[in-house]
């Protein structure tokens, strides 16, 4: 895991970064504690990408759920509230 001091950001700047992010992630340490993760531009958008793709995915699941009829309608809050507790049970 590649970690910087947020103070050695303070003290050197951004470049300092550059030079960490060339070999993955870097967590940035507050206060001894992991506080952010720095990611390339490349990596966001591969990320931001994969979480549309699965978004999409489940929204293509449920209406495929709805149209098998899989999918249980309720009139009330309290009717759908008691069943997903015994289906919990």
């Amino acid at each position: 895991m590649n970690t910087i001091p947020a103070q050695e950001i303070k003290r050197r700047g951004i470049s300092v970064v550059d030079e960490v992010l060339k070999d993955g992630p870097v967590h940035v340490i507050k206060n001894n504690q992991p506080r952010y993760v720095v990611i390339s531009e490349e990596h966001y958008r591969e990320l931001v990408s994969a979480g549309d793709e699965a978004y999409v995915t489940r929204i293509k699941a449920s209406l495929e759920d709805v149209k098998a009829g899989r999918v249980k309608k309720f009139k009330k809050v309290d009717d759908l509230l008691k069943t997903v507790e015994k289906e919990a049970e």
